[in-house]
């Protein structure tokens, strides 16, 4: 790897910024790489827009903002809609299933969807789907190891919630394996999975 460029959005309280310190956490303290995150919040701070930027390289990074992202993760409509004409074609996206309509994509992307929100309910605490989403982020694109990103979940999270975040990101990691699984097993899985997602 390069450099890779992700961009991650939704809305405030979603975890967007959490999530995005752990990648960039993961790659560059327990794997010894490079990283760095800028983020934006829109004019409120819970429910308003919230982005971050990561960038992972295996060498220094000169200049730390996402120009057209290799991954765009989506965690809420408003976010689709603004970022997804930035994903570089080839690019990765990856959608919150249920808060997600896919409307029009262009290039060659590879789309993953995941429902992390039900997912973390399923734990009881909502709040944790933006760990929920960092597995399946680990799972489906290989960019950071599966035990740095635990490590540097562990890392992020008071102490009372860690087992609780761990069990987040076991989930969406396993949900992400499975889903790969599938697709890998029928031969028209990826666009099965698309035509879902457009489904109203």
């Amino acid at each position: 790897m390069l450099l890779t460029e992700i961009r991650i959005a939704g809305f405030g309280g979603q975890g967007v910024i959490l999530a995005a310190s752990v990648i960039g956490k993961a790659k560059s303290i327990f794997e010894g790489g490079f990283a760095t995150m800028t983020q934006s919040f829109g004019p409120e701070a819970r429910g308003g827009a919230c982005s971050a930027q990561v960038i992972l390289s295996d060498n220094p990074i000169l200049y730390p903002y996402v120009t057209r992202p290799d991954v765009l993760i989506t965690m809420s409509q408003e976010a689709f809609t603004r970022f997804s004409p930035e994903l570089k074609p080839g690019g990765i996206l990856i959608v919150e299933h249920d808060l997600v309509r896919i409307t029009t994509l262009s290039g060659d992307v590879r789309v993953y969807s995941v429902p992390a929100t039900r997912l973390a309910e399923e734990l009881g605490r909502k709040m944790v789907l933006n760990i929920v989403m960092t597995g399946f982020f680990g799972a489906v694109t290989q960019l950071a190891d599966e035990d740095s990103l635990r490590k540097a979940v562990a890392d992020s999270v008071p102490a009372a919630f860690r087992e609780l975040n761990r069990k987040a990101f076991d989930n969406g990691y396993k949900y992400g394996i499975n889903l790969l699984e599938r697709l890998a097993d029928s031969p028209n899985g990826e666009a099965d999975e698309l035509i879902s997602l457009l489904e109203v």
